[in-house]
């Protein structure tokens, strides 16, 4: 069954978490992820925060920038929120974007030199291993942690060039992929994380998230326009989001699902009126019909 999700954009103001999330809750939606974009909220604080206002919900972080984050750093905390809430974290890591890393003094010459190695040793961390590496930007001397996970904790990367969908496969457990991927281009993707998996000699599923543009209500048609001009995918013939009623998602989840997606995270406009109410919507007149 395919898994059912929307985002809390970092666009809204963090006091806004609670409600939403409380809304998601109460509605039964299965995920509602968050994003760690600069400079609006903190991925894994904002994380720690909507998993304590529920006892069901997952929440996903996707993705943490990795030139951002010292990777023990990120294993602590990782470990701390899974420990705190088994079984409903779910973590994604990334390049960042690459302007803002510079913004930041972050920005490292090979983006995926440094995604290697970091889930190379964030996932060895995580397994309880004491690690110790020399590598081009990972650099650990003897660091284990002293509250590791009690099970394994799936890490997925986000990806979109055909290195970094290759690389998901040969050490990620999953892959997300952003707004304004088409179904075509999610078979691609999923070709493509094969391929690193099978070079690896990696069996077992594998998770594909894909962040779907979505919009409903008033004005639904023309705000989810002005959002694909904003993202660059203003082309009315290409099939990257969805507007109207219930049964419109419902379609556009299944097109979505049949080309590879396992997870479909419905994505509002930063405008959206009623942030809860399409939280709502989507639980209570989409997931029905999706199945």
């Amino acid at each position: 069954m395919t898994t059912l999700g929307t985002v809390f954009l970092p666009q809204l103001p963090p006091e806004r978490l609670r409600d939403v999330v409380r809304a998601a809750d109460a509605a039964g939606l299965e995920e509602l992820w968050l994003w760690e974009d600069c400079f609006l909220e903190g991925g894994l604080t904002t994380a720690a925060a909507a998993l304590a206002y529920t006892e069901r919900l997952r929440v996903g972080v996707g993705l943490l920038p990795v030139p951002l984050r010292n990777v023990a750093l990120s294993a602590m905390e990782i470990a701390t929120l899974v420990r705190l809430f088994p079984g409903r974290a779910v973590i994604a890591a990334g390049h960042g974007v690459q302007d803002w890393m510079g913004q930041v003094g972050a920005r490292v010459a090979s983006p995926l030199t440094l995604l290697r190695e970091y889930t190379t040793a964030l996932r060895a961390l995580l397994r309880g291993e004491r690690v110790s590496t020399e590598g081009r930007y990972v650099r650990l001397d003897g660091v284990a942690l002293d509250w590791p996970p009690p099970a394994p904790v799936p890490i997925l990367l986000g990806a979109t060039g055909d290195r970094t969908l290759r690389l998901s496969g040969e050490v990620g457990d999953g892959t997300v992929l952003t707004g304004g991927t088409d179904p075509a281009a999610v078979r691609r993707s999923v070709a493509l994380a094969g391929e690193g998996r099978a070079a690896a000699g990696r069996t077992g599923p594998h998770e594909v998230v894909v962040y779907l543009h979505a919009a409903t209500g008033p004005a639904a048609a023309e705000r989810i326009a002005a959002e694909r001009a904003r993202w660059g995918s203003a082309d009315p013939s290409k099939d990257v989001s969805v507007a109207g009623d219930e049964h419109a998602f419902a379609d556009a989840v299944h097109r979505w699902a049949e080309a590879g997606a396992t997870s479909v995270i419905l994505q509002p406009t930063a405008d959206d009126p009623d942030p809860e109410g399409f939280v709502r919507f989507v639980a209570e007149r989409v997931r029905p019909l999706v199945g």
